[in-house]
């Protein structure tokens, strides 16, 4: 039941979305590199590793460049056009593509790259794997302001691994442990309610059983 709400929402989405889709595409080819698409490995379901579609919001080879494939708060690497494709998240809405293709789904853990899927505990791993990763998720929606968490922090690849990770991995893992229909419905309100409101606690007190987060990033969500 899943992947068929997958396909039929994927489809729809990109039909009434192409008004939006299409003019951004064009003046991305027009600004920054010319490069309309980014395409990443990231780890799928069964830990294969699949290409990943992103409207381009960074330079070409930036994850070889400073922080990798880690990005920080006013990142240099980011493109003129790239801050608001980041900030609205239009920038992930190619990867609708991706749900079509039965590489993702609309609700799942977000797909990471390798370097950052192996931050993950051995724990979350195995649980992660076990579905197909998702357009958004509840990983997403808890952490929608993470570039600015790691700001100012001395070592930010540090923190982003030893506190970001972990705690993401466990919410992941609550994703898998609950996964069906309601959540999945659930998770899709709530998606584009932290869209609208990105302020708003509302995950906090629809998913009452969700794990509390480490002291570290607790009064970001309180």
């Amino acid at each position: 039941m899943q992947r068929l709400l997958d396909i039929l929402l994927s489809g729809f989405a990109l039909l009434v979305l192409s008004p939006l889709l299409i003019p951004i595409a064009l003046l991305l080819r027009m600004s920054g590199e010319g490069e309309i698409f980014f395409l990443q490995d990231r780890v799928g379901k069964g830990g294969k590793l699949f290409k990943l579609f992103k409207f381009a919001t960074m330079l070409k080879n930036s994850p070889s460049i400073g922080t990798g494939t880690v990005t920080l708060k006013n990142d240099p690497r980011i493109l003129p056009m790239g801050h608001l494709l980041r900030k609205t998240k239009i920038n992930e809405l190619p990867q609708l593509l991706n749900i079509l293709n039965g590489d993702m789904s609309i609700i799942g853990p977000r797909p990471q790259t390798q370097r950052c899927f192996d931050a993950f505990p051995s724990k979350s791993q195995m649980a992660i794997v076990q579905v197909r990763p998702g357009l958004s998720g509840i990983g997403s929606i808890i952490f929608r302001d993470e570039e600015n968490m790691m700001h100012g922090h001395d070592d930010p690849a540090h923190f982003y691994d030893n506190v970001i990770m972990p705690y993401k991995g466990a919410l992941e893992e609550w994703y898998v442990a609950n996964q069906n229909l309601s959540s999945y419905s659930w998770l899709i309100v709530l998606t584009v309610w932290v869209v609208l409101f990105p302020q708003s606690k509302a995950a906090w007190h629809v998913l009452t059983s969700l794990p509390s987060p480490p002291p570290e990033v607790a009064a970001a969500f309180t």
